[in-house]
């Protein structure tokens, strides 16, 4: 039964009962495949409207080609990101900072953010990168002979590499994890219960470094102007939980579902072992056939979207793990060919929005793959076990038991 009503004027052809949420394949399944399952969504219109595709049943427009999910992403004046996404969880409307933005603001606080995350920011950063993989996959390989790959590595890899940018120790990564996950993957409970200790915390690190400087990311946003003014208190934290949001959860799950993959097929895992310097071109089909973000856009005024009727204030999907499987943009994309040329996916977005942290995410990911395949021995799935996965928003794996020896 579907949950809301289908708008009248929305014709019967372009209604699908699909979603990213329920579908099959959708909910927390052991060894499940959901980004194999939304590949069904080819074989039917390329827009569809989906009654229920968001964590508050709202309807939404699904567009399944990478095309039509490039004009969308491309066309900031029809299709807004401003939807307060984290900030709703609260009751307020502050946004998230440059995503939430549209012209020119947006393009403001692009140029400003944009030096901290380019690739010569980030090689200088790689060292700590590594080192902090290094330090994880060291200790899991002296005493143990299996590990629960995200609880174990993935995740605190990835806090780790976060608290570092912000100049902090390690020791509060536990409590960002725990966080993430309510936010992104709890109830309505735990999700505003998350969000506001998570505003607390980035909040608490601003005022820190108003008070003691140092050579880090907040304080460079803290002392950072922009059209002759200091950035205000909402707009530092906006800054701040985009990064902290953005950047744990989603690169903890690639590295996951990468890892889960190699598991599975031990010719590609003994390949990248060999030649190490395949895994920064690897990294980019694992990204294409991984993906794990659906971006939402909110249409600004009426329109005839290649056909479909798009109203006012109606939702738009743009799921990156559906265009990146559109076999009018990718040849055999449900193969997944390691060695892969010209892999133009989208999982880091598409357009002005582009995510700001793409090439650090890259480098993460790479980084984690180079440092776990040189110090663990030939991994498996653990018998007796099974890899949970699920869909929604953010796609996830869980309870990746991997074992060696």
């Amino acid at each position: 039964m579907q949950s809301n009503p289908i708008p009248d004027h929305v014709p019967p052809g372009f209604v699908k009962d699909f979603n990213l949420f329920t579908s099959p394949g959708m909910a927390p399944t052991p060894n499940g495949d959901p980004h194999a399952a939304v590949a069904c969504v080819h074989g039917g219109p390329p827009i569809f409207f989906s009654p229920d595709n968001t964590r508050d049943g709202r309807g939404t427009w699904v567009i399944t080609r990478a095309s039509d999910q490039r004009k969308v992403l491309q066309d900031l004046e029809t299709f807004s990101s401003h939807r307060s996404i984290f900030s709703s969880a609260l009751g307020e409307s502050w946004p998230m900072i440059p995503l939430e933005l549209g012209p020119p603001a947006h393009g403001v606080f692009r140029a400003l953010l944009n030096p901290l995350f380019s690739p010569r920011r980030v090689e200088a950063l790689e060292r700590i990168v590594r080192q902090q993989a290094g330090v994880l996959t060291d200790r899991i390989a002296r005493s143990r002979t299996s590990c629960d790959v995200m609880k174990d590595f993935a995740y605190p890899f990835t806090a780790n590499v976060f608290l570092g940018f912000l100049g902090l120790s390690d020791s509060r990564s536990d409590m960002l994890l725990r966080r993430v996950s309510d936010l992104l993957h709890g109830n309505e409970v735990k999700r505003t219960a998350a969000a506001r200790s998570i505003v607390e915390f980035i909040d608490e690190v601003a005022a820190m470094r108003r008070k003691e400087p140092a050579a880090d990311f907040m304080t460079f946003v803290v002392q950072a102007h922009i059209e002759g003014r200091s950035l205000t208190n909402e707009e530092v934290r906006g800054i701040g939980v985009l990064f902290l949001v953005g950047g744990l959860d989603t690169v903890a799950a690639a590295i996951g579902f990468d890892l889960a993959y190699l598991a599975r097929n031990p010719n590609d895992q003994e390949l990248l072992r060999k030649e190490p310097d395949r895994i920064a071109l690897a990294a980019e089909e694992l990204l294409r056939a991984y993906s794990t973000v659906q971006m939402i856009r909110v249409a600004t005024k009426d329109i005839d979207f290649e056909g479909a009727p798009i109203r006012k204030g109606h939702y738009v999907s743009c799921a990156t793990m559906i265009s990146n499987r559109d076999p009018a943009e990718f040849a055999c994309p449900d193969t997944i060919d390691l060695a892969r040329q010209d892999n133009h996916h989208t999982a880091f977005g598409y357009g002005p929005h582009l995510c700001l942290g793409a090439h650090l995410a890259r480098r993460e990911i790479v980084i984690g793959l180079d440092e776990w395949l040189a110090r663990i021995p030939t991994f498996r799935i653990k018998d007796g076990t099974a890899p949970i996965t699920h869909g929604g928003h953010v796609f996830g794996i869980q309870d990746l038991i991997l074992a060696w020896g």
